[in-house]
C-alpha cells in the first residue's frame, strides 16, 4: 500500500481510544459534577460556576439533589433506594480518532469511534476503546470509597487491517481475537480540589478465548479526574500493558517465513518471555454545551501518548517499520440520556 492512502477497511465503531471512555465516565456519574444549588435569594449563577470551592461551599450550607419526585409517592423502602442510590443514566460519545494503525506503526489513520458509560439498575458499565467492562459492586450516592470489580470482555483487532506499511502488511492479516478476562479497582471522591474531584487504581486482566493468540495481557490503571466546574471535566490516566510469551509471538515476532516475504529482520524476542510491551499517559475533557455535564449534550476531545518497551521496542514490526512512541487524538460529542 503506497505511503497516504487511506486504508480500505477500518476499525469498528467501538474502536476508539479510553479518552471517550474518560469523558463518558464523567457525566454518567453524579459525584464527579458539582450538583445545581438550590436558586434562592442572593443566588449568583456566575460565582457558582467560577470556582469548585464555592460549589462545594454551597453543598456544605445546605445544597441538597434537586431532582424531580416521582407524582406518586413510593414506599419507605423504596424511598431509602432513591436517596442511597446512584440514578440510572446512559451516556453516549461518537467522533473521530487519529490513531497508530497498529501498536508501534509510524502511521496513523483516521478512524470512527464511540464510546458508552451508563448504570442500570445500579450496576455501572463502560467501554474502554474496544473494551466493556460491568462494575457488579453498586455504588451508593455521595459514597467516598468505590471498590469495583466485574468481568471484561474484549475484541483485539491488532493488524487485522488497515495496515500502511508495505512490509508489515506483507507478514499477512492477523484475526480478531475476543477477550474475556476481569477488572477490579478501587477509587476515593473528594482528595485535592474538593468533594468532586476522584482518583483511582485498577486493574483488568484479559485471556483469549478465540484461539488467536492463545495468550493473556495485564493492565494496570491509574486515574484522576476534577470538575473545573458544572460545565466543564477534565480527567488523566497513566496504563501499562504486560503480555504472554504467546502473545509476543503472534503480533511481534518475526518468522523466517515472514522475513523473506516482507525483508524485515528475523525476530524471536517478544515471544521469549513475559514482559511490559507498552505504557500510556492521556488526558481527557469534557465540554458542556447545556450548561450541565449530567445532563444534555456535551463536546469531548482528549490525547495520549504512548510508547513501545523492551523486546516489543526491538522488534523489526517497531523498529524497523515503525517506531517506539505513537501519538492518538480524538474529538466528539457525547449526549447523557
Amino acid at each position: 500500500m503506497k505511503a497516504g492512502r487511506k486504508p480500505q477497511h477500518l476499525l469498528p465503531l467501538l474502536a476508539v481510544s479510553p479518552l471517550f471512555g474518560t469523558a463518558t465516565a464523567a457525566m454518567a456519574a453524579e459525584d464527579a459534577v458539582p450538583p445545581e444549588p438550590e436558586r434562592g435569594p442572593g443566588f449568583d449563577l456566575g460565582r457558582y460556576e467560577g470556582s469548585v470551592a464555592a460549589a462545594a461551599e454551597r453543598d456544605a450550607v445546605g445544597g441538597r439533589d434537586v431532582s424531580p419526585l416521582p407524582s406518586v409517592s413510593p414506599s419507605p423502602e423504596s424511598n431509602a433506594v432513591m436517596r442511597t442510590r446512584q440514578r440510572d443514566g446512559l451516556t453516549l460519545a461518537v467522533g473521530v480518532v487519529s490513531a497508530p494503525s497498529y501498536n508501534g506503526s509510524d502511521k496513523n489513520v483516521l478512524i470512527p469511534g464511540a464510546a458508552v458509560s451508563g448504570r442500570i439498575n445500579g450496576y455501572a458499565f463502560s467501554s474502554r476503546g474496544t473494551n466493556l467492562a460491568v462494575d457488579l459492586v453498586r455504588e451508593a450516592r455521595g459514597q467516598k470509597w468505590d471498590v469495583r470489580l466485574g468481568p471484561l470482555a474484549s475484541l483485539r483487532s491488532e493488524r487485522v487491517s488497515g495496515i500502511h506499511d508495505p512490509q508489515v502488511k506483507a507478514l499477512g492479516k492477523l484475526k480478531r481475537a475476543f477477550e474475556l478476562g476481569g477488572t477490579a479497582g478501587i477509587s476515593k471522591t473528594g482528595v485535592f480540589t474538593g468533594r468532586h474531584d476522584q482518583i483511582g487504581m485498577r486493574v483488568s486482566f484479559l485471556a483469549d478465548v478465540s484461539g488467536r493468540h492463545k495468550s493473556w495481557s495485564l493492565s494496570p490503571t491509574v486515574e484522576y479526574g476534577t470538575p473545573l466546574s458544572r460545565k466543564t471535566y477534565v480527567g488523566m490516566q497513566a496504563s501499562a500493558n504486560i503480555a504472554g510469551k504467546k502473545f509476543g509471538r503472534y503480533y511481534y515476532d518475526v518468522s523466517p517465513a515472514g522475513s523473506a516475504a516482507s525483508g524485515l529482520s528475523a525476530y524471536a524476542g517478544a515471544g521469549s518471555k513475559t514482559g511490559l510491551s507498552r505504557y500510556s499517559i492521556g488526558i481527557a475533557g469534557a465540554q458542556s454545551v447545556s450548561g450541565d455535564l449530567r445532563k444534555g449534550w456535551a463536546l469531548v476531545a482528549g490525547v495520549q501518548y504512548s510508547k513501545m518497551q523492551g523486546r516489543y521496542a526491538r522488534s523489526p514490526i517497531v523498529s524497523e517499520a515503525g517506531k517506539k512512541s505513537q501519538w492518538l487524538f480524538g474529538l466528539g460529542v457525547a449526549v447523557r440520556i
